[in-house]
């Protein structure tokens, strides 16, 4: 008796040797867990560096900003809201209170000049995490 065959092109193949088998298709996903368990940590780490370069970005324009208002008025402004010009959108130094990429709110701490009128000199993050290079961004 022949056995059944069939015919897909110009091979012939018998029904059973179509597709991977259970070991193989194992192997291929043991692969791809161990490729993928090491860029993990990669990738994680690009994303906390994204949020620094962000978070360092936000803190330069807000510091210029206050430093063109000082210039402007001169005086510090009382609050970060006082950089926002909401009747007059020329006159603003800001287009928008940032949040902060690590608390993910807008809840900067401000630094009240000394010797100086107004409430705010210098702002830092509200975060308490560390960063990659050891420094925790409260400080930056």
């Amino acid at each position: 008796m022949q056995s059944a065959k069939c015919k897909i092109g110009d091979k012939a193949f018998h029904p059973s040797e179509r597709g991977f088998t259970l070991i193989e298709l194992m192997v291929v996903m043991a692969i791809m867990g161990i490729l993928i368990a090491i860029a993990q940590p990669s990738l994680k780490r690009s994303i906390i560096r994204a949020d620094e370069a962000v978070l360092k970005e936000d803190l330069f324009q807000m510091r210029d900003a206050i430093d063109e208002y000082y210039a402007d008025n001169g005086k510090y402004p009382d609050a970060l809201e006082d950089l926002l010009n909401t009747q007059e959108p020329a006159k603003s130094y800001l287009r928008g209170i940032p949040q902060d990429p690590f608390t993910r709110a807008a809840d900067w701490i401000t630094v009240a000049p000394v010797g100086e009128e107004g409430g705010v000199f210098d702002v830092h993050s509200a975060s308490d995490l560390v960063a990659l290079d050891g420094t925790p961004y409260n400080t930056w």
